[in-house]
C-alpha cells in the first residue's frame, strides 16, 4: 500500500516541504532509509543521517532548518517523535484491517457477535459469549463460555481465554496470551497430598488493557482477578488469582506476582521482579528490575533490591558492598594494631 506526502502530511496535520506527490510503501530507520521509505527525525544526534539517508519522505519538527541539501520531501510537524508514533499506529490499523470470518471455525449458536467482526481459522467461540464491535480474533484463538468482550479489542494467534472472563473495550491480547486458567490453590490433605481448591472466580480486563505474548492472569478462587484500564503488561509475565493491578500500572518481562496482592495506580515495575502475596503496593509506586517485594510499599517510593528497599538506601549501600574486601582489611589491620598497643600498655 502506498501513501503520498500529502496524504500522510493530511493525517498528522503537518506542512509538506518539497513534493507533495512523492510516495512511500514502507518505514525506515533514519540510518536505514532506503527510496520509497518514510522515516523521522526527532533526535538532534540524527541529524547527519538526514542529509544521507535514502528515505524518499521525512518527518521534522517545525523547528528545524536544514544547514545543507535534503534530497527527501520534508513532512513538518510539531512533535516528529509523537506524529511518527501516530502513524505507525495508522499503519498498523490499516495492515490489521481484516473483516470476515474465515474457515473452519466453531462458533456456538448462543453467541452474539457484533458487526465488522474478524473470525480466523481454526477460533473457537463458546457459550453466550457476547462479543463487541470492530473485534479481531485472530487464528487458533479459544474464547470459553460466557465471556464478554469489547469494542474494538483485538486478540492475537493463540490466544486462550477461559469461561466467564471480561475483556474490554480498546483492548489487545498478544499471542500465546492465556486468560482465566485456574489459580494456584492446593491445600495438603491429612495424608500429606495436594488437594485442588476449586476456582471459581473468574478475570476482568478493563478498557484499553495492552496484555503481552505469553502472559498469563490466573482466574480467582473467589471474586475476581482486576486488571484495571490502561494497565499495560509485556511479555511472559505471571498474574495470580485474585490478584488487582490499577489504573495505569505498566509492568516489563518476566515478572511474578503472588495471589491476592494488590497493586496501586501508575505504578512502575521492572523486569523480572518477584512480588509475594497478599501485599499492597500503593499508587506510584517504581520497583526497579529483579526486585524481590516481600513486604508492603508506600505510595510513590523507588525500591531496589532481594528483599526490596528504598533505592536511596540500596545506592548508598552499595557503595560499601563493592569495598567490603578493602573495609575488611582496614578493620582487620586496625584490630592488630589494637591489640599491638594494648600489649604495650600492659
Amino acid at each position: 500500500m502506498k501513501f503520498k506526502a500529502q496524504q500522510i502530511a493530511d493525517i498528522l496535520e503537518g506542512e509538506v516541504v518539497g513534493n507533495p506527490d512523492e510516495e512511500v510503501s514502507e518505514l525506515s530507520k533514519i540510518e536505514e532509509g532506503k527510496k520509497g521509505s518514510l522515516t523521522f527525525l526527532s533526535n538532534p544526534k540524527y541529524t547527519a543521517y538526514l542529509y544521507s539517508t535514502h528515505a524518499s519522505i521525512a518527518i521534522v519538527n517545525k523547528s528545524f532548518t536544514p544547514e545543507k541539501e535534503v534530497s527527501a520531501t520534508l513532512i513538518k510537524v510539531d512533535d516528529a517523535y509523537a506524529s511518527f508514533s501516530k502513524l505507525l499506529e495508522f499503519y498498523n490499523e490499516v495492515k490489521n484491517n481484516k473483516l470476515g470470518r474465515e474457515e473452519p471455525n466453531f462458533i456456538s449458536e448462543s453467541a452474539q457477535i457484533g458487526v465488522n467482526e474478524y473470525i480466523g481459522a481454526f477460533s473457537y467461540i463458546g457459550e453466550n459469549v457476547r462479543i463487541g464491535e470492530n473485534v479481531k480474533i485472530y487464528p487458533n484463538s479459544y474464547i470459553g463460555d460466557h465471556c464478554i468482550i469489547g469494542d474494538n479489542t483485538i486478540i492475537f494467534a493463540g490466544v486462550k481465554i477461559y469461561a466467564e472472563t471480561q475483556v474490554g473495550k480498546n483492548c489487545k491480547i498478544h499471542a500465546g496470551a492465556i486468560i482465566g486458567a485456574d489459580g494456584f490453590g492446593f491445600a495438603p490433605d491429612k495424608n500429606g497430598e495436594y488437594q485442588a481448591i476449586p476456582q471459581i472466580g473468574n478475570v476482568i480486563i478493563e478498557d484499553n488493557v495492552d496484555i503481552g505474548a505469553a502472559t498469563t492472569i490466573d482466574r480467582a478462587t473467589l471474586g475476581a482477578t482486576i486488571i484495571r484500564a490502561g494497565v499495560k503488561l509485556d511479555n511472559q509475565i505471571q498474574i495470580a488469582h485474585n490478584v488487582e493491578v490499577g489504573k495505569n500500572t505498566v509492568i516489563a518481562s518476566q515478572t511474578g506476582i503472588s495471589g491476592s496482592t494488590k497493586i496501586g495506580q501508575n505504578c512502575m515495575i521492572g523486569g523480572q521482579v518477584g512480588i509475594s502475596g497478599h501485599l499492597k503496593i500503593g499508587n506510584n509506586v517504581k520497583i526497579l528490575a529483579q526486585t524481590g517485594v516481600t513486604k508492603n510499599i508506600k505510595e510513590s517510593e523507588i525500591i531496589y533490591g532481594t528483599p526490596a528497599f528504598k533505592s536511596s538506601s540500596f545506592n548508598r549501600s552499595y557503595v560499601h558492598f563493592k569495598n567490603l574486601p578493602k573495609i575488611v582489611s582496614k578493620i582487620n589491620q586496625l584490630e592488630k594494631e589494637l591489640k599491638t598497643q594494648m600489649r604495650k600498655n600492659e
